[in-house]
């Protein structure tokens, strides 16, 4: 758990009403002891870094922080076209505090959930934390099965037990509300539903590499290399190949890798100043101008940005 570090942080100053919300995040590394027939590859694993954070709120910044961090969920998943459902999940048996602080706590939610999704929305019975509910997000993969990444944890009881607190308007003496949240979760399970999702076919505005460039020969490499740095000031990721290899070889060997997009330079290119483009999944080449190319990856790329 990251939880104790963020309020550890909190309880080093004398906090005001003014100082709310306040807002730590970090990349945090977990270690669970999973049972070796229940580990499977990147999406179940014994130790991952999530994107945690802790946010430190009053009782009547609950509504207007949970909303924005859906908000956030919102805005970090629709880019990958995936699936997604929000769960409430309530108070578990085995569950810390007053029930009628939780009953509080699960009101707020799913008033939340009603004014944002109607009835679209899951339950999920004492599935909650052991001190307070959670809004889950679960995401549906390729072969559809559902996996829990974002979470949004509501709780009234870390910040009274670790003796949270902040000077309010009235000049008195409260507790904090703290909400826990990740929008990825694991960062080796979001990849893992990527690369299930795309089957390697990352979109160019996801893609590790988004150019490959591959000279004919070696007397095209200066050429070569001035595109790279053309595309790289855009903000293109670019590779170049100059492997001792022939030529078909390094053009099946980007599209094994699954690079949107292979161009190609030679002699006529270098001499009219442009590129031949091989695209991932169509079968017709096109040559264009260099300006051109470079525009329109560049279109292509910020289009999810």
């Amino acid at each position: 758990m990251d939880c104790p570090g963020a309020i550890l942080i909190y309880n080093n100053s004398l906090r005001s009403y003014r100082d709310l919300p306040l807002r730590y995040a970090e990349p945090g590394l977990i270690t669970r002891k999973e049972k070796s027939g229940q580990l499977g590859g990147l999406l179940r694993v014994q130790q991952f870094t999530q994107d945690d954070a802790h946010i430190f709120i009053g009782e009547d910044q609950i509504e207007e922080e949970i909303k924005k961090v859906i908000q956030l969920v919102d805005k970090i998943y629709k880019p990958f076209g995936l699936e997604y459902k929000a769960y409430l999940s309530t108070r578990p048996d085995d569950s810390m505090g007053e029930i009628s602080t939780w009953e509080k706590a699960e009101t707020s939610l799913k008033k939340i959930l009603e004014e944002l999704y109607g009835e679209n929305y899951g339950l999920k019975e004492k599935d909650g934390a052991f001190y307070g509910p959670k809004i889950d997000f679960q995401l549906k993969d390729a072969i559809g099965r559902t996996w829990q990444c974002a979470t949004i944890q509501l709780d009234f009881q870390m910040p009274l037990n670790f003796n949270c607190k902040y000077i309010d308007r009235d000049g008195k003496e409260k507790t904090p509300v703290l909400i826990h949240r990740t929008i990825m979760g694991s960062f080796e399970r979001f990849m893992g539903i990527l690369i299930e999702h795309y089957a390697g076919n990352f979109p160019t505005w996801l893609s590790p590499v988004q150019v490959a460039i591959v000279p004919v020969s070696e007397k095209f490499n200066d050429y070569a290399l001035e595109i790279k740095n053309k595309l790289i000031k855009k903000g293109i990721r670019a590779s170049l190949n100059l492997k001792d290899e022939s030529l078909g070889k390094r053009i099946r060997e980007e599209e094994k890798l699954k690079v949107p997009h292979v161009l190609i330079i030679g002699e006529k290119e270098e001499a009219d100043k442009t590129v031949t483009v091989r695209s991932r999944g169509i079968k017709e080449q096109k040559t264009l101008e260099v300006e051109e190319f470079v525009r329109e990856i560049a279109k292509e790329v910020s289009e999810k940005k």
